[in-house]
This record gives C-alpha cells, structure tokens and sequence, in this order.
C-alpha cells in the first residue's frame, strides 16, 4: 500500500488506486473544491428541487403550515448529509479509488433521499427518505473507521468517535420507523440534537483538521447551488408569462424581482473573506450549523417566487398577500441570518451593522404592496447592497483623505 497521498488528484493527476488515509493539512496552499465535490453536490440539486417542488404545492393549496413544517424537516436531511460529507472531505479526502466509490454510494444514498420528499410531504411516510439517509450515512462511517485506521492518538480517538457517534444516531431513525406516527414529533427533535452533537462530542479533545479555505468555499458553492433555485424560478416565471399574455403584466415584474433579489442575497453572502474568522472550532461550528438557516431561506426564496407566479395567474389558493410573504419573509431571512452568522464579524460600527437587518425590514414591508411585493422586494434588496459599499467605500476612503 502506497504511503504517498494523492493531493489534487481530483484536478487532472492519476488517481492512485489505495493510499493509506491520513489528515491533511489546516495551512496546505491553493486548497479549493475538487471536481468530485462539484459532482456530489449536484446530486443535492436534485433534493432540494424535490423539497421546494413540495413547498411550492403546498402552499398553492392553501396549507403553507404543512408545506412549512415539512419543508424544514427535509430540509434539515439534505443539509446535514452534505454538511457531514463536506467536513470529512475537508480533513481527509485522499481521492484514490475507495474513497471515490464511497463518495458514489453516499449520492446515490441521496438520490434515494430526494426520491422520498414527496412521500415524507405528502404521507409523512419517512421510510424511503431514511432509507437514503441509511446509505448515506454508512458510508460516512466507513469513512471515518478508514480514517482511523490510517491515524492513531488523539486523531484516531476522535475517528472512532465519530464513527461511534454516526451508528448510534442512525439507528435511532431506524427505530423512529417502528414507532408510531405520533412518534416522529418528538423523536425527530431529539434526534436532531443528538445529530448536532456528535462533532462536538468526537472533537471534544482533538479537533480535525479541516481547512478553513476550503470549507469556506465549499458553503460559498453550495450557497449559490440554493440561489440557483431562484433562478429556476424566474425563468418559470418567464415561460410562463409567455405562456399566459393576459398576466403578462404581473408575472414580468416578479421576474425581474427574482433575478435582483438572487443577484443582492449572492453580493450580500459573498461580500466579506469569512475563511479569516474560522480560526477556532467554535466559531466554525456556530457558523457552519447557522447555514441551515442561510441555505434553508436561500431555496425557500425560489419556492416562494413560484408561489407568486402561481398565485399571479389564479393556479394557487392562496392571498395575494400569503403569496407575496413566501417571497418576502425567506428573503428577509436570508439578510438576517447572513448577517449573524455570516457577515456581522466584519462590520465595523453600528452604521454597517444596521444595513442588513434595515433592509429586512423593507424587504418584509415589502409584502404588503401586492402585486408590485416582489419587485419592491428586490428593489429593497438592491438598496440594501448600495447602502453597504457606500459605507464600505466611505469606511476606507477616509484614511487616504485624513493623510491628503
């Protein structure tokens, strides 16, 4: 067995067929996403589509408290699959011949999870979702028993945890699925946190050795594959504006509202270097585990921009003012959550602390205008991003004018 790693075989070099799996580097240069990464990640494009497909029709059918409830509950799968998937890689992808068939059976395991959305939304029948979930998670932890095999101390400790840690939660959901329904409510919630637990619990003496580089963009990646769904969404609106001249006037506009709202929530997301504040497993785990809410609105933003098309042209049971909410209200979640998580460790003053959670507030005030709500909702959006390179520009110009 080779002792030599394979790095950035993923980027054209030959890919060895079994290296022995060891930690890679916190400071290793030029560490980015790897095709294989790029290619996982697509596979969640499918889930998410799934999840918001569900949401959409839920609250066309005028029971957006269902469409809610389950939106987050799957959500929640998606984005700790992936998240777990991204950490691992972060701190141990060696990319030879195991380590890519693992990585295949994890995305079929989560195609077998976004073809159980629809069962879970529709007849809370989980079975299929943890089934794919089951997949997943296995390989996961073959991974990180691998991982142990190739460390030893404190760093093999904490695989073993780990991997520990994984079996333990993932036959709590199997055993979910012999309780009864009633079951699920409480059990899903104390199955989340146990969930949530176990990095603290396996890091709790030796902490991986996860580059904050690459992690940072990897979420900066999968942020954009949610705002793609926004995309889809505008170009829905379109085909269909095109499709239903008489509404031709209402659909153009939400359109066009879509398509400022994704383009402000990227410039907003993507404005400040956040690799330099994961210096520290507690700032990482509180900004990593905050993304559920970033991501989460980021997908809802495209579900909600359907609803408003549905609602436009009388296909949703629903108020002008309940449509214009499933845009409005995850936009403004977005902007909040962006900035506690995300943006606020980089805003100096309260000048530049206010801009986000101001403009959520006219993005939410927005909602009242009725037809004209996702419009103004994006024109919000860009006044929002205008008013923060403006304090931006001003905040380091006024150097170079202090000294002439």
């Amino acid at each position: 067995m080779s002792e030599e790693s394979p790095r950035g075989a993923g980027h054209g070099r030959a890919v060895v067929p079994l290296v022995r799996m060891t930690a890679r580097r916190t400071d290793e240069p030029h560490r980015s996403a790897t095709p294989l990464e790029l290619l996982f990640d697509l596979c969640f494009v499918v889930a998410v589509a799934q999840a918001g497909a569900r949401l959409v029709h839920a609250f066309a059918e005028g029971d957006p408290a269902h469409g809610i409830t389950g939106y987050l509950v799957v959500f929640f799968a998606i984005w700790w699959a992936w998240v777990n998937f991204t950490w691992f890689a972060s701190a141990y992808d060696c990319d030879d011949v195991p380590y890519r068939i693992a990585t295949l059976v994890q995305m079929s395991g989560v195609l077998v999870l976004a073809a159980g959305v629809p069962r879970a939304f529709d007849d809370a029948d989980f079975t299929v979702a943890v089934v794919g979930y089951l997949i997943i998670r296995v390989a996961l932890t073959l991974q990180w028993l691998r991982a142990a095999h190739g460390e030893a101390g404190a760093a093999r400790s904490a695989a073993l945890r780990y991997a520990a840690g994984l079996t333990v939660v993932q036959l709590g959901w199997v055993a979910l699925l012999l309780l009864p329904g009633a079951a699920w409510k409480w059990g899903f919630l104390l199955l989340v946190v146990a969930e949530l637990a176990v990095p603290a619990f396996a890091e709790r003496r030796h902490q991986t050795t996860w580059h904050p580089h690459h992690i940072a963009e990897r979420y900066g990646l999968f942020t954009i594959i949610m705002l793609g769904e926004t995309i889809a969404a505008s170009s829905v609106a379109v085909q269909t504006a095109l499709d239903e001249s008489t509404a031709l006037d209402e659909l153009l506009p939400i359109a066009a509202g879509g398509l400022v709202i994704i383009f402000a929530a990227f410039w907003i997301y993507f404005a400040v270097p956040v690799h330099q504040y994961l210096t520290s497993r507690r700032h990482a785990f509180l900004w990593g585990y905050g993304h559920y809410v970033i991501l989460g609105s980021a997908a809802a933003i495209g579900a909600g921009i359907e609803v408003a098309v549905e609602e436009a042209t009388h296909h949703a049971h629903i108020s002008t003012l309940a449509a214009s909410a499933a845009v409005t209200v995850p936009t403004a979640l977005f902007m909040i959550a962006t900035w506690v998580v995300h943006a606020r460790h980089f805003k100096q003053g309260v000048a530049q602390n206010l801009v986000l959670p101001g403009g959520a507030l006219l993005v939410l005030a927005a909602g009242f205008a009725g037809h004209w709500a996702v419009p103004l909702a994006g024109l919000a959006a860009a006044c929002t991003v205008a008013v923060g390179i403006l304090l931006a520009t001003t905040r380091f110009e006024a150097p170079r004018d202090h000294h002439g």
